[in-house]
Protein backbone atom coordinates (compact mmCIF):
# COMPACT_ATOMS: atom_id res chain seq x y z
CA UNK A 1 0.00 0.00 0.00
CA UNK A 2 1.40 3.43 -0.86
CA UNK A 3 2.46 5.07 2.40
CA UNK A 4 2.73 8.70 3.44
CA UNK A 5 5.87 9.52 1.41
CA UNK A 6 4.31 8.02 -1.74
CA UNK A 7 1.10 9.99 -1.19
CA UNK A 8 3.05 13.20 -0.54
CA UNK A 9 5.13 12.53 -3.66
CA UNK A 10 1.87 12.19 -5.61
CA UNK A 11 0.52 15.44 -4.11
CA UNK A 12 3.64 17.33 -5.11
CA UNK A 13 3.52 15.79 -8.56
CA UNK A 14 -0.06 16.71 -9.43
CA UNK A 15 -0.41 20.03 -7.58
CA UNK A 16 1.40 22.26 -10.12
CA UNK A 17 -0.83 20.93 -12.91
CA UNK A 18 -4.25 21.35 -11.27
CA UNK A 19 -4.02 24.11 -8.65
CA UNK A 20 -5.72 27.24 -9.97
CA UNK A 21 -7.33 25.29 -12.81
CA UNK A 22 -11.06 24.95 -13.39
CA UNK A 23 -12.76 21.56 -13.46
CA UNK A 24 -14.76 21.21 -16.65
CA UNK A 25 -16.15 17.74 -16.07
CA UNK A 26 -15.96 14.49 -14.14
CA UNK A 27 -16.09 11.11 -15.85
CA UNK A 28 -16.96 8.17 -13.61
CA UNK A 29 -16.53 4.86 -15.42
CA UNK A 30 -17.95 3.00 -12.45
CA UNK A 31 -20.17 4.16 -9.56
CA UNK A 32 -17.88 2.96 -6.81
CA UNK A 33 -14.36 2.11 -5.77
CA UNK A 34 -13.92 0.88 -2.21
CA UNK A 35 -17.09 2.82 -1.38
CA UNK A 36 -19.78 4.40 -3.57
CA UNK A 37 -18.66 7.67 -5.13
CA UNK A 38 -20.90 10.44 -3.70
CA UNK A 39 -23.16 12.25 -6.21
CA UNK A 40 -21.61 15.59 -5.16
CA UNK A 41 -18.43 14.67 -7.02
CA UNK A 42 -20.32 14.84 -10.32
CA UNK A 43 -22.80 17.58 -9.41
CA UNK A 44 -20.67 20.07 -7.46
CA UNK A 45 -17.07 19.63 -8.62
CA UNK A 46 -17.52 20.64 -12.29
CA UNK A 47 -17.14 24.39 -12.70
CA UNK A 48 -15.03 24.75 -9.57
CA UNK A 49 -11.44 25.98 -9.39
CA UNK A 50 -9.05 23.75 -7.44
CA UNK A 51 -7.73 26.20 -4.86
CA UNK A 52 -5.16 23.84 -3.37
CA UNK A 53 -4.09 20.21 -3.27
CA UNK A 54 -3.50 19.19 0.34
CA UNK A 55 -2.84 15.96 2.20
CA UNK A 56 -4.24 14.67 5.49
CA UNK A 57 -2.83 11.31 6.52
CA UNK A 58 -2.95 9.26 3.30
CA UNK A 59 -5.85 11.23 1.80
CA UNK A 60 -5.34 13.80 -0.93
CA UNK A 61 -7.68 16.78 -0.69
CA UNK A 62 -8.69 18.78 -3.77
CA UNK A 63 -10.00 21.96 -2.15
CA UNK A 64 -12.68 24.08 -3.88
CA UNK A 65 -15.21 26.65 -2.67
CA UNK A 66 -18.01 24.11 -3.15
CA UNK A 67 -16.32 21.43 -1.09
CA UNK A 68 -13.39 19.04 -1.12
CA UNK A 69 -12.82 15.91 -3.16
CA UNK A 70 -10.99 13.30 -1.07
CA UNK A 71 -8.84 10.75 -2.88
CA UNK A 72 -7.24 7.68 -1.35
CA UNK A 73 -4.88 5.50 -3.39
CA UNK A 74 -5.76 2.29 -1.57
CA UNK A 75 -3.41 -0.59 -2.33
CA UNK A 76 -2.76 -0.04 -6.02
CA UNK A 77 -4.14 3.37 -6.94
CA UNK A 78 -2.28 5.90 -9.06
CA UNK A 79 -3.00 9.47 -10.12
CA UNK A 80 -1.58 10.94 -13.34
CA UNK A 81 -2.10 14.19 -15.21
CA UNK A 82 -2.60 13.32 -18.88
CA UNK A 83 -3.86 14.87 -22.14
CA UNK A 84 -7.63 14.44 -22.28
CA UNK A 85 -7.42 12.28 -25.42
CA UNK A 86 -5.10 9.71 -23.82
CA UNK A 87 -6.62 6.25 -24.50
CA UNK A 88 -8.43 4.77 -21.51
CA UNK A 89 -7.10 1.51 -20.08
CA UNK A 90 -9.04 -1.20 -18.26
CA UNK A 91 -8.52 0.11 -14.74
CA UNK A 92 -8.81 3.85 -15.45
CA UNK A 93 -11.92 4.46 -13.37
CA UNK A 94 -12.11 8.26 -12.99
CA UNK A 95 -11.14 11.32 -15.04
CA UNK A 96 -11.36 14.84 -13.62
CA UNK A 97 -11.09 17.15 -16.63
CA UNK A 98 -9.63 20.67 -16.53
CA UNK A 99 -9.76 23.76 -18.71
CA UNK A 100 -6.14 23.11 -19.69
CA UNK A 101 -7.10 20.14 -21.84
CA UNK A 102 -5.64 17.76 -19.26
CA UNK A 103 -7.31 15.22 -17.01
CA UNK A 104 -6.43 13.91 -13.59
CA UNK A 105 -6.82 10.16 -14.12
CA UNK A 106 -7.37 7.76 -11.24
CA UNK A 107 -6.21 4.24 -12.03
CA UNK A 108 -6.88 1.51 -9.47
CA UNK A 109 -6.69 -2.17 -10.49
CA UNK A 110 -7.75 -3.52 -7.10
CA UNK A 111 -10.37 -0.83 -6.37
CA UNK A 112 -9.36 -0.39 -2.72
CA UNK A 113 -8.96 3.33 -3.35
CA UNK A 114 -11.64 5.94 -2.77
CA UNK A 115 -13.13 9.14 -4.16
CA UNK A 116 -15.25 10.88 -1.53
CA UNK A 117 -16.66 14.34 -0.78
CA UNK A 118 -16.37 16.74 2.16
CA UNK A 119 -18.72 19.71 2.46
CA UNK A 120 -17.32 23.16 3.33
CA UNK A 121 -16.75 23.62 7.04
CA UNK A 122 -17.11 19.91 7.76
CA UNK A 123 -14.64 17.12 8.47
CA UNK A 124 -15.26 13.81 6.77
CA UNK A 125 -15.87 10.99 9.22
CA UNK A 126 -12.75 9.18 7.99
CA UNK A 127 -10.64 12.17 9.04
CA UNK A 128 -12.23 12.67 12.46
CA UNK A 129 -10.29 11.72 15.56
CA UNK A 130 -7.00 11.04 13.82
CA UNK A 131 -3.67 12.11 15.25
CA UNK A 132 -1.22 14.80 14.16
CA UNK A 133 0.89 14.74 11.03
CA UNK A 134 4.31 13.24 11.82
CA UNK A 135 6.26 16.06 10.18
CA UNK A 136 4.66 18.79 12.30
CA UNK A 137 5.52 20.16 15.74
CA UNK A 138 2.33 18.57 17.10
CA UNK A 139 4.08 15.20 16.96
CA UNK A 140 7.02 14.48 19.25
CA UNK A 141 8.48 12.01 21.71
CA UNK A 142 6.54 13.48 24.61
CA UNK A 143 3.26 12.68 22.85
CA UNK A 144 4.37 9.11 22.23
CA UNK A 145 5.47 8.68 25.85
CA UNK A 146 2.26 10.08 27.34
CA UNK A 147 -0.08 8.09 25.10
CA UNK A 148 1.86 4.86 25.58
CA UNK A 149 1.63 4.67 29.35
CA UNK A 150 -0.09 1.49 30.45
CA UNK A 151 -0.28 0.08 26.93
CA UNK A 152 0.71 -3.54 26.47
CA UNK A 153 0.48 -3.53 22.66
CA UNK A 154 3.72 -3.83 20.72
CA UNK A 155 5.43 -0.49 20.15
CA UNK A 156 5.32 -1.01 16.38
CA UNK A 157 1.54 -1.47 16.47
CA UNK A 158 1.29 1.59 18.71
CA UNK A 159 3.11 3.96 16.35
CA UNK A 160 1.03 2.70 13.42
CA UNK A 161 -2.20 3.70 15.21
CA UNK A 162 -3.68 6.69 13.34
CA UNK A 163 -5.09 8.03 16.60
CA UNK A 164 -1.51 8.39 17.85
CA UNK A 165 0.09 9.77 14.70
CA UNK A 166 -1.01 9.50 11.09
CA UNK A 167 0.87 8.01 8.20
CA UNK A 168 3.52 5.88 9.90
CA UNK A 169 2.95 2.78 7.81
CA UNK A 170 4.52 -0.64 7.97
CA UNK A 171 7.70 0.05 6.03
CA UNK A 172 8.62 3.28 7.77
CA UNK A 173 7.65 2.01 11.23
CA UNK A 174 10.09 -0.87 10.80
CA UNK A 175 12.84 1.44 9.58
CA UNK A 176 12.31 4.05 12.32
CA UNK A 177 12.36 1.43 15.08
CA UNK A 178 15.60 0.05 13.68
CA UNK A 179 17.16 3.51 13.56
CA UNK A 180 16.06 4.14 17.15
CA UNK A 181 17.34 0.73 18.31
CA UNK A 182 13.95 -0.40 19.65
CA UNK A 183 12.66 -3.97 19.34
CA UNK A 184 9.27 -3.73 17.56
CA UNK A 185 7.84 -6.40 19.88
CA UNK A 186 8.50 -4.40 23.07
CA UNK A 187 5.36 -3.28 24.91
CA UNK A 188 4.64 0.36 24.12
CA UNK A 189 4.22 1.15 27.82
CA UNK A 190 7.69 -0.20 28.61
CA UNK A 191 9.58 2.19 26.29
CA UNK A 192 11.26 5.06 28.12
CA UNK A 193 10.76 8.77 27.50
CA UNK A 194 14.29 9.14 26.14
CA UNK A 195 13.79 6.34 23.64
CA UNK A 196 10.49 7.81 22.47
CA UNK A 197 12.22 11.15 21.89
CA UNK A 198 14.70 9.40 19.65
CA UNK A 199 11.99 7.35 17.93
CA UNK A 200 9.94 10.45 17.10
CA UNK A 201 13.05 12.13 15.70
CA UNK A 202 13.82 9.07 13.53
CA UNK A 203 10.23 8.90 12.25
CA UNK A 204 10.49 12.53 11.16
CA UNK A 205 13.93 12.08 9.62
CA UNK A 206 13.11 8.92 7.70
CA UNK A 207 9.75 10.12 6.37
CA UNK A 208 11.22 13.45 5.28
CA UNK A 209 14.13 11.75 3.56
CA UNK A 210 11.88 9.18 1.88
CA UNK A 211 9.80 12.02 0.42
CA UNK A 212 12.91 13.56 -1.13
CA UNK A 213 13.76 10.15 -2.61
CA UNK A 214 10.31 9.59 -4.08
CA UNK A 215 9.00 7.15 -1.51
CA UNK A 216 9.41 3.39 -1.54
CA UNK A 217 8.82 1.37 -4.67
CA UNK A 218 6.18 -1.31 -4.19
CA UNK A 219 5.02 -3.65 -6.89
CA UNK A 220 2.12 -1.45 -7.95
CA UNK A 221 3.44 2.04 -7.19
CA UNK A 222 4.82 4.56 -9.63
CA UNK A 223 5.26 8.29 -9.07
CA UNK A 224 3.03 10.61 -11.16
CA UNK A 225 5.80 11.07 -13.72
CA UNK A 226 6.09 7.31 -14.16
CA UNK A 227 9.37 7.04 -12.25
CA UNK A 228 9.70 4.56 -9.38
CA UNK A 229 10.71 5.69 -5.91
CA UNK A 230 14.29 5.11 -4.83
CA UNK A 231 14.14 4.90 -1.04
CA UNK A 232 13.74 1.11 -1.33
CA UNK A 233 17.44 0.87 -2.15
CA UNK A 234 18.25 2.21 1.32
CA UNK A 235 16.01 0.07 3.53
CA UNK A 236 17.87 -1.39 6.50
CA UNK A 237 15.44 -4.09 7.69
CA UNK A 238 12.11 -4.04 5.86
CA UNK A 239 11.79 -6.96 3.45
CA UNK A 240 15.27 -8.26 4.35
CA UNK A 241 14.42 -11.30 6.51
CA UNK A 242 17.39 -13.68 6.66
CA UNK A 243 19.78 -11.17 5.13
CA UNK A 244 22.66 -9.76 7.20
CA UNK A 245 22.01 -6.53 9.09
CA UNK A 246 23.77 -3.68 7.31
CA UNK A 247 25.15 -2.49 10.67
CA UNK A 248 26.20 -5.61 12.55
CA UNK A 249 25.80 -8.55 10.16
CA UNK A 250 23.25 -10.43 12.29
CA UNK A 251 20.48 -12.00 10.17
CA UNK A 252 17.37 -9.83 10.06
CA UNK A 253 14.31 -11.49 11.56
CA UNK A 254 10.60 -11.17 10.79
CA UNK A 255 7.54 -11.57 13.01
CA UNK A 256 3.85 -10.81 12.52
CA UNK A 257 2.57 -7.92 14.65
CA UNK A 258 -0.93 -6.59 14.16
CA UNK A 259 -1.28 -8.82 11.08
CA UNK A 260 1.70 -7.08 9.45
CA UNK A 261 5.19 -8.45 8.79
CA UNK A 262 7.66 -6.72 11.09
CA UNK A 263 11.38 -6.82 10.44
CA UNK A 264 14.11 -6.18 13.00
CA UNK A 265 17.71 -6.92 13.95
CA UNK A 266 17.91 -8.86 17.24
CA UNK A 267 21.35 -7.39 17.96
CA UNK A 268 20.76 -3.73 17.14
CA UNK A 269 17.25 -3.47 18.57
CA UNK A 270 16.43 -4.06 22.22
Amino acid sequence: MPELPEVETTRRGIAPHIEGRRVTGVILRRPDLRWPIPPEVSSLLPGQVVESVDRRAKYLLLETSAGTALLHLGMSGMLRVLPADTPVAKHDHVDIAFNTGKVLRFTDPRRFGALLWQNPGETHELLEGIGPEPLTDAFDGERLFELSRGRSAAVKTFIMDNAVVVGVGNIYASEALFAAGIDPRRAAGKVSYERYVRLAAEIKRILAYAITRGGTTLRDFLAPDGAPGYFFQELFVYGRAGEPCKVCGTPVRVVTLGQRASFWCPSCQR
